[in-house]
């Protein structure tokens, strides 16, 4: 890491160099006023491994249809994986969210707990799907890191772990936990669309001089 890095000036500019770019799913569907733990939590489980551009619009036409645990519950899971067509694993994410919702309703309600520990015994909730449904529906402090956050604290030579789990510890070690959702709200939309994976926008990157460009061989 460099002697000059500066992690709350860099998120500052790093807020004004993604103004031109959608803003990452959750956020953007919370704006969108989908804002319950449920929603948010369903949608990022939509989210697995398909981009946001899929999961905005998978996310609204399930919406549209349910929105709560006992709306999920009357769908079979043959209906519910039409609904979620265009997102990857949609047979499988089906069986997850009709599980989640069951367990909404046996345990808890109807409402989920804005808790980390029992919203990840759930079947098919990771840490990061936890992490940013706590952040964005319940304002929880918390770090959800998917695979732009990892590349890019890495990059920057702010962390060294080899895996976004490891990289999720040492964040929640370095970072004032008053960052903690910006951490979310900022580096998704900074990793897909200036630190890329591949040929990542160096040359105009706003918090170039704090970044030790780790595994870096070609940029534009």
């Amino acid at each position: 890491m460099k002697s000059n890095f500066d992690l709350t000036l860099m998120l500052a500019r790093i807020e004004d160099a993604i103004r031109p770019f959608p803003k990452a799913a959750m956020f953007e569907l919370a704006e969108r006023g989908y804002t319950s733990l449920f929603e948010q939590l369903i949608s990022c489980i939509i989210s697995i491994r398909t981009f946001d551009e899929t999961t905005i619009p998978v996310s609204l036409r399930l919406f549209e249809i349910a929105r709560t645990p006992q709306e999920i519950l009357k769908l079979s899971p043959e209906r519910l994986s039409e609904l979620l067509f265009g997102s990857s694993y949609p047979e499988q994410k089906a069986y997850t969210m009709l599980g989640i919702a069951r367990t909404a309703i046996e345990q808890y309600n109807g409402e989920l707990p804005a808790d980390f520990d029992k919203l990840t015994e759930m079947k098919g909730v990771g840490p990061k799907c936890a992490n940013l449904a706590l952040g964005v529906a319940a304002g929880q402090a918390a770090i959800s890191v998917d695979i732009h956050v990892h590349r890019v604290v890495n990059r920057w030579g702010f962390i060294q772990a080899s895996q976004p789990e490891k990289t999720l510890k040492a964040l929640e070690a370095k970072v004032p936990v008053e960052q903690w959702i910006d951490i979310n709200r900022l580096l998704m939309p900074f990793g897909k669309h200036i630190c890329t994976g591949n040929l990542p926008k160096c040359s105009t990157c706003p918090v170039l001089e704090f970044c030790e460009q780790v595994g870096v061989t070609k940029h534009r």
